[in-house]
Parts: C-alpha cells; structure tokens; sequence
C-alpha cells in the first residue's frame, strides 16, 4: 500500500485491524476454555500454549501493519517518494517471512521453522543497510529530515516483523 500509493489498500489495512483484534480475543477465549474444559496435559497443553502466543504475535503484526498504513496515508499518499523505494524489498522480505512462518507452523514443520529463525538476520542486514541509506539521503539535504525520519519508523515497523515471525518460530 504504501510503495504503491494505494490509499484503498492502506485503509482496508487499517480497517483490518480491529477485525484482526477481534480475532485475536475470540481465539484467546477459546484457548483458555480448551484449557479449562478439557485440561489437556503434554504436547495438547504445548500447542495450545503456541497458539496463544503466536496469535499475540500476529496481532502485533496486524498492529505494526496499521501503523504503516496509517503512516503512508498522512505522509506519503500524494505522490510517489523515492524513500519509498528501498523500503520495498524489506517490506517483501518480511512478508514472505510471515507467510512462510504460518505455513510452517501449520504444519508443524521443525525444520522450516529454523530456516526462518535464521532469516531474520538477512531482514536485520536489510535494515541496517536502509538506515544508513537513509542517513546519507538526510545529510544530504537537511529538507529531507521529516520525510527520512518517517521512512526509518517505517523501515523499523517493516524490521518488527521480522523480529516476531522469528518469535513465532521460537
């Protein structure tokens, strides 16, 4: 949405959002009863327990993904922003992070789970490179500070979710 400029997008992402809230409480919920009712013991109880964190995490993602939004509609919904660019492959690295990480945990897949642990460094090194990409464009030409420091939060957002699709693998 935001690389795009795609206002619509951004606002079904925001509007998404309470939906995804909703969600979260109402699998919450149902955890704590299957706790409650069926007092599963071993790997049952351990599953329920990953499933009460990972859906904590993907809230947090779906927090994070309003932020952005949020953000590309005040900041940088009138036209295309070159920042913007080097935000692009983070934000679709991370993506397919997330996708691959739920596809993993759907299937319980050990070994896939590692590989997207130790993918976060790439999205770590990503990061730090946009940084000082984006520190050389605001020295450059001081105008650009407001515009460089709301690329940073979005590059830090973006960097976020990384860091809890490798919290979902853990």
């Amino acid at each position: 949405a935001m690389h795009n400029q795609d206002a619509d997008l951004a606002r079904r992402v925001v509007e998404g959002d309470a939906k995804v809230n909703m969600m979260e409480i109402a699998i919450d919920e149902a955890c704590v009863k299957i706790i409650a009712k069926r007092q599963p013991t071993a790997s049952d109880l351990r599953l329920v327990m990953a499933i009460i964190k990972t859906i904590s995490e993907l809230e947090r993602i779906g927090d994070v993904a309003d932020k952005i939004c949020r953000t590309a509609l005040e900041k940088f919904s009138q036209q295309h922003h070159p920042l913007l660019v080097s935000l692009e492959s983070l934000g679709q690295h991370t993506v397919q992070m997330l996708h691959d990480v739920l596809d993993a945990f759907a299937r319980m897949d050990l070994n896939e789970a590692i590989r997207i642990y130790r993918e976060d460094k790439k999205v770590d090194q990503e990061y730090e490179g946009i940084v000082r990409q984006l520190m050389t464009y605001m020295m450059e030409d001081s105008r650009t500070i407001p515009s460089v420091l709301t690329a940073l939060f979005c590059a830090r957002s973006i960097e976020r979710i990384g860091d809890r699709c490798q919290n979902i693998c853990e």
